[in-house]
């Protein structure tokens, strides 16, 4: 399963819709603007249902990010401690990631099995990416994960 995600250039908060193979929309992104740390809500287009929330840790020493599924928090996402090259780590499920997330292209795998991938469109208007689901029970989670994985490195690139 394909979804594409494209950023908006101008926004003054985080809005945009991701879409599927065949280029209908399918879930809408939404962040809230006055807030303490990042927050984006994650809707469901067909039903307008919120499916996923990702809520940034405030006063943390590195970035920290909450994602939460159905009301629950389904996993923690943590920027680990390194010099040269970014890394993240992921609580709750057993899930590794790793790639270049300054290219944005990376994975996320569970005992060797595709989860998600990533991959930047260049040469897009505004920030477009295509994201590569390996099991489709597991959309919202991945869709929310690499969400806040974007937060983290906007984070990081911002300082």
């Amino acid at each position: 399963m394909k979804l594409y995600m494209r950023q908006k250039v101008f926004s003054f908060t985080d809005r945009f819709t991701v879409k599927d193979e065949l280029g209908a929309d399918h879930y809408y992104v939404e962040g809230k603007l006055f807030s303490w740390g990042k927050q984006l809500f994650v809707y469901d287009v067909a039903t307008g249902a919120e499916v996923a929330f990702i809520k940034q840790k405030v006063f943390s020493f590195l970035p920290r990010y909450y994602v939460f599924v159905g009301g629950v928090q389904y996993l923690e996402i943590v920027k680990e401690f390194t010099f040269l090259r970014p890394r993240y780590a992921i609580f709750g499920k057993d899930w590794q990631v790793q790639g270049d997330f300054f290219a944005h292209e990376y994975s996320v795998t569970q005992n060797g099995e595709l989860v998600v991938t990533i991959a930047k469109e260049w040469l897009t208007w505004g920030d477009t990416y295509a994201i590569t689901i390996g099991n489709p029970a597991d959309e919202v989670a991945a869709l929310a994960t690499v969400l806040a994985i974007d937060c983290a490195v906007d984070q990081q690139n911002d300082h």
